[in-house]
């Protein structure tokens, strides 16, 4: 978190009262996430749902702050998907979001399993080239979009090679 300096005039995070409305900079703050996923979040979970008043300007309520704090914790702690939070949205509801987020609940006790654990590998992990001959067991990927991320994955990949060699030029 940031500090706030009280010559500035900003009242700070504890400054607050637990029940006072907080604005998405200092909710994004708070979850160390930047506003921009807040205002995508809200596109993609209709839970959330700040007060808005004149501009657009966003007012989280406790309770939005503690869903926020659920969602965040199930995809970036426990490796949801958004789908995957959606569903246990729909399924548990938002309050027990909530208290996974106020850390009441385990998502374990709900009895749901978060997609990481599937065979396909993550953005960024194993990325190995595969054969051309390789099975292809599970993919959730179609093979054009598959190609097209693999031609991105080598153009980057050359990209790194260049610019490691723009670093240290007797070495390359």
């Amino acid at each position: 978190m940031r500090k706030i300096d009280p010559g500035a005039g900003a009242v700070g995070l504890m400054d607050k009262a637990p029940d006072a409305f907080r604005t998405i900079s200092e909710v994004a703050e708070e979850l160390d996430l930047p506003q921009h996923v807040l205002r995508f979040w809200e596109t993609r979970f209709n839970q959330i749902r700040p007060l808005k008043r004149g501009g657009g300007r966003r007012y989280y309520r406790p309770d939005d702050v503690d869903l926020l704090k659920g969602i965040r914790r199930l995809l970036y702690d426990e490796g949801y998907t958004i789908k995957g939070v959606q569903r246990i949205l729909r399924g548990e509801g938002t309050r027990f979001v909530q208290a996974v987020g106020r850390g009441e609940q385990r998502v374990e006790e709900a009895g749901h399993r978060p997609e990481r654990d599937r065979e396909e590998p993550l953005v960024g992990e194993d990325l190995e080239p595969e054969p051309e001959s390789a099975p292809r067991t599970g993919s959730i990927l179609a093979p054009d979009l598959r190609a097209r991320l693999r031609s991105a994955l080598d153009d980057l990949q050359e990209c790194k090679r260049v610019l490691a060699a723009l670093r240290s030029p007797g070495e390359a």
